[in-house]
């Protein structure tokens, strides 16, 4: 190894290792590996049982009368012929003989072409895989290998579990493997622990270089899982310890407006909402007016499926703020569900003295002046708005509460941005977010870790049960026969399409899609178009007609897919169902069944993925969308829900939800009674440099730690 300083062995960029050539640093890169350190860290995905190196004729010996042994085989051999086998559709077999002086083996790629363009006859290989007998000829299936070159004295690795790395085509895993093993030692001894030796003894696991070892060099899976384990906590450890120490901030330093709640101030709203809540609604208004009743600002979550009555809850807390003479907002992620909220509340608040306003991109300059001038003067009291809520220019004069609907669209950093624009520096507003889409269980002390949940478990009475098929493709015309004899009973159907124009995906697209069925299946029916890039006048007139009756049948894409509230909407169809997420369905599906009427979806796709299958499987099989958001945990992983990738927080690398849900409530529990003793984390400067590295921007812990 070429002289490099000690302290510096993790910083090293594997370009500039030995046999590191440009395209594999560029293979490399791709897998997230820059630096040692990323090396270091880039640990296997699985470990298999592993027989040294040896002869075919041993191999062969060692398999015996069996057809098929899981326990690998190393092989060193040479290339005698390569050609390719069948193909069928997408599949595709690379057939190769291969022998040393014992013997000969069969070696089979199956749906990998490139092996072909890579191996040559005569070409000396060292084959790392399962063995198998089939027609009394020893073969080896889909194999990794690597070519021997001349000199080459790579020695496997000591004992019988060889880990097998996360790889790509241009740095396969016995390269990773190889790279590791030449910076090891040294990468190693480099690797400081930031927890201290009481707290490692109290949890039973090992130092933080000792886990690393453990995991890319174990003797035994026992070992294997130590380390990983360790590293595991670590992930979910720094994360707790970041909500921890953000939720104490907000709860010891900040404070908010003290609202008064009583029994006339609820009797008084109740006169303005014209039916009956639920006790479920009852419940969750208490706990959000306990919550705002203190100068400890509220954070609650407020969780209920589609169509379980969040809005009302949200108006409650808002009319709290408006009986104190404060301000309240609402803001939205897309302009047709600000609207429909601005439409919604200004219906229920007729003739009561309170003044809303709504606030979006689509407004004139002249428009957003006058609104903006008129929120920094009081004069509104709640104002109902998109992402343009968010600008520099609207400052409130006295705002208690800031509410986000569906907040995981926003991101973590951007929750926060509704704060009142004050002198005291200290001063926030109480906030409350709301989601239809469930935080499973396991998740919920993940980035969601400094809120309160509040949920509503139950409809409101005279909903109707929603019928869930899956349809294929070929069977559309039965579908829309279906959508035209309700359309004659007087019902209204959505026809959900992925696209707005027209591409050469092969998807059907809104604007194309209403005009073929206005001509063909729904000829006769009014049929009209709902998209984003639409001016929202022309959208809003468009949902107007479509509430009023007027349009029949209304082709959209996912702009409708939370808050638009239609009762004699009784259908949906939604195109390429396989497009579309686990979630997204669940929402879209439940702007049906809104009514006295009973409600159907139908699910046009011929899914061809696994997650695709699983997704479509989950959604027929449940309505149920705290189950929906379990399952679209399992199928996906954490890394993509509830804007963790919009908030810049990366998936774990090793740590894995729901399987380390027991980790997680035991990392929670440390961080807590850390963040109690030491709120600025301060007993352990490491700890808090890692800490400020993972999470200190998308925590937004600058000013806090």
């Amino acid at each position: 190894m070429p002289e490099t300083n000690k302290k510096n062995m993790l910083r090293t960029l594997v370009s500039t290792l030995p046999s590191v050539t440009f395209e594999r640093s560029q293979a490399l890169g791709d897998l997230g590996i820059h630096t040692v350190a990323d090396l270091i860290k880039h640990l296997p995905s699985r470990y298999e049982t592993h027989h040294g190196s040896m002869t075919i004729e041993h191999a062969d010996t060692l398999l015996g009368e069996k057809e098929r042994m899981n326990e690998l085989a190393t092989i060193e051999t040479t290339i005698v012929s390569i050609k390719p086998g069948w193909r069928r559709g997408k599949r595709s077999r690379i057939e190769a003989t291969a022998e040393d002086a014992t013997g000969t083996i069969q070696i089979n790629w199956f749906n990998q072409p490139w092996v072909a363009k890579s191996l040559h006859p005569d070409m000396r290989v060292r084959l790392h895989g399962s063995l198998s007998r089939h027609k009394n000829i020893l073969q080896m299936n889909n194999p990794r290998w690597e070519e021997i070159d001349e000199g080459d004295e790579l020695e496997l690795i000591e004992g019988d579990l060889r880990p097998v790395y996360p790889a790509n085509e241009g740095a396969p895993s016995t390269q990773i493997a190889r790279l590791i093993e030449h910076v090891y030692e040294e990468a190693i001894e480099e690797i400081e622990d930031h927890l201290p030796e009481a707290l490692r003894q109290e949890l039973f696991i090992p130092e933080l270089a000792s886990a690393y070892k453990l995991a890319h060099k174990p003797t035994t899976a026992d070992e294997a899982k130590s380390g990983r384990r360790r590293i595991a906590f670590d992930e979910l450890f720094l994360l707790q310890l970041g909500v921890m120490v953000k939720r104490h901030h907000r709860r010891d330093v900040m404070h908010a407006p003290k609202l008064k709640w009583s029994e006339e101030i609820k009797i008084r709203i109740a006169k303005r909402i014209p039916f009956t809540l639920t006790e479920a609604q009852d419940r969750v208004i208490e706990e959000i007016a306990s919550d705002m009743t203190t100068s400890t600002p509220m954070n609650r979550l407020l969780q209920g499926d589609v169509g379980s009555g969040k809005t009302v809850v949200a108006l409650h807390a808002m009319l709290m703020a408006v009986t104190c003479d404060a301000q309240a907002a609402l803001m939205a992620p897309t302009e047709l569900l600000a609207e429909q909220h601005y439409l919604t509340i200004v219906q229920l608040l007729e003739g009561a003295n309170v003044t809303c306003a709504l606030l979006t991109s689509s407004l004139t300059t002249g428009e957003r002046k006058k609104i903006v001038a008129a929120i920094a003067a009081g004069e509104i009291d709640i104002v109902i708005g998109t992402h343009a809520l968010l600008t520099q220019d609207v400052i409130f004069s006295n705002i208690a509460i800031a509410i986000t609907d569906e907040q995981h669209r926003f991101g973590v950093q951007q929750r926060a941005l509704l704060r009142n624009k004050s002198d005291d520096e200290n001063a926030i507003p109480h906030t409350l977010v709301m989601t239809a889409t469930p935080i499973p269980r396991t998740l919920s002390l993940t980035i969601f870790g400094d809120l309160d949940v509040s949920t509503i478990n139950c409809m409101p009475p005279g909903r109707s049960p929603i019928t869930t098929k899956l349809v294929q493709p070929e069977d559309s015309d039965k579908v829309y026969s279906y959508v035209k004899s309700l359309v004659k009973k007087g019902q209204q159907s959505y026809v959900v399409v992925p696209l707005v124009e027209d591409t050469e995906s092969g998807l059907k697209s809104a604007v194309d899609h209403a005009a073929f069925l206005q001509s063909g299946f729904l000829r006769g029916c009014n049929v009209e178009v709902v998209h984003g890039r639409m001016k929202s006048v022309e959208r809003e007139r468009t949902m107007q007609l479509f509430r009023e009756g007027k349009v029949d049948v209304l082709v959209a894409t996912t702009v409708i897919e939370v808050g638009v509230d239609v009762p004699n909407a009784t259908i949906m169809v939604i195109e390429h169902a396989d497009r579309f997420g686990l979630a997204q369905l669940h929402q879209l599906r439940g702007r049906v069944g809104r009514g006295s009427l009973p409600g159907v979806c139908a699910l046009i796709a011929s899914p061809t993925t696994d997650d695709a299958i699983q997704r479509l499987e989950a959604i027929v099989e449940t309505t149920d969308g705290f189950r929906i958001a379990e399952r679209d945990l399992e199928i996906r992983g954490p890394g993509e829900l509830f804007g963790a990738k919009q908030s810049g927080i990366a998936p774990f690398r090793v740590a894995r939800l729901p399987r380390d849900f027991e980790l997680l409530r035991l990392a929670r529990e440390i961080a807590t009674t850390w963040v109690q003793r030491d709120p600025l984390i301060a007993e352990s400067p490491l700890l808090k440099a890692r800490l400020m590295k993972a999470y200190g921007e998308t925590l937004g812990l600058g000013d806090v730690a």
